[in-house]
């Protein structure tokens, strides 16, 4: 989970029905915020606020993160994360030390996927409102001093999600280092490219074996998605994978973005192909800066691994969508999970 990095939390608001498949995810950060940084490798990218985590510019901490869905539209469910946050008091200090209340503007970066029109409704996309209550969620999962673990699959950012013909979702993976260094991450997979091996069924970037083998039957009646619409251009920002990556390491801006171009390389283990034309494809890096770093190299490698992972997790967990089926249903015998 991208919670194991401490201080981490994840909330999530969606509406489904009445025109509606989409949603909202917030990647809280702890209270004073966390160094920041962004690396956008897609050729269609939705986003906000990435310039302010060039390592060249002022502000260093962010606190929160909006993956949502609706493209450039669904961009202002980050205005309701940021009110909400200045309500709460979070944000970069811009009035005089003496000044009560303080005056705060919340740094909010984020960024978009494409699921126009996968509930009937093409401007039915996420609002502001709807930001507000992902960051509702993602304080309140912290509540009496726990941090409950996030919903996944087809929740949030993810609800109407699809990722290669199949659905895609919401997924999560961490690893803990020898040093103890935490890394962690969170991925919306809406992928033009697929997450599965057109050969053996698997997940490209179920990288330990972890999820159940395809069901031989099944594996014989599968026809993955024909990439000719793809070839041909496709359909201008239509897709994209967005997501974060944790580490409670302490690093600067610029390591921060160094970090999530390695997370970039993991959505290239699980997808393919990956940072085409028609995606945005996104990744924001957080660091607490809990923990002294040690072998930044270590840290990097890590940032790769767990994304790739977590992609194969959100394409896992999927439910299937009216006219899409989901990874379980259509390569795993009955649907099952494990």
């Amino acid at each position: 989970m991208v919670t194991a990095v401490e201080g981490v939390r994840v909330g999530h608001a969606q509406r489904v029905g009445d025109g509606w498949r989409s949603g909202v995810t917030v990647v809280l950060a702890p209270p004073g915020g966390a160094v920041g940084g962004v690396d956008v490798a897609g050729g269609a990218p939705g986003t906000r606020e990435t310039d302010l985590l060039d390592p060249r510019n002022l502000v260093e901490r962010v606190d929160a993160v909006v993956l949502t869905g609706g493209s450039a539209f669904g961009l202002a469910a980050a205005c309701g994360v940021m009110e909400a946050l200045a309500d709460d008091g979070r944000g970069f200090r811009v009035s005089p030390p003496w000044a009560v209340p303080p005056v705060v503007v919340p740094i909010v970066p984020a960024a978009a996927l494409f699921d126009l029109g996968r509930g009937g409704r093409p401007r039915a996309t996420p609002t502001a409102e709807m930001g507000a209550a992902a960051y509702a969620d993602a304080r309140d999962s912290g509540a009496r001093g726990g941090s409950r673990a996030p919903a996944l699959g087809s929740v949030g950012a993810g609800t109407g999600a699809v990722s290669g013909g199949v659905a895609g979702g919401v997924g999560t993976a961490a690893t803990v280092l020898p040093d103890g260094t935490r890394v962690a991450a969170l991925a919306v997979v809406n992928s033009a490219g697929s997450a599965v091996d057109p050969r053996t069924g698997r997940l490209y970037g179920d990288l330990d074996g972890a999820l159940p083998d395809p069901d031989p039957d099944a594996l014989a009646r599968w026809r993955p998605p024909a990439l000719a619409a793809l070839e041909a251009g496709g359909q201008a920002g239509a897709h994209t994978t967005i997501g974060v990556v944790a580490t409670d390491a302490t690093l600067t801006k610029a390591q921060c973005s160094r970090l999530a171009a390695s997370a970039q390389d993991g959505l290239a283990i699980a997808v393919r192909p990956v940072h085409t034309m028609v995606d945005g494809d996104t990744v924001f890096a957080l660091a607490t800066g809990r923990a002294p770093l040690g072998a930044v190299n270590a840290v990097l490698a890590a940032a790769a691994s767990v994304f790739a992972r977590a992609v194969a997790d959100a394409v896992y967990r999927a439910d299937a969508h009216p006219a899409i089926p989901s990874y379980r249903d259509a390569l795993l015998a009955r649907g099952r999970t494990n």
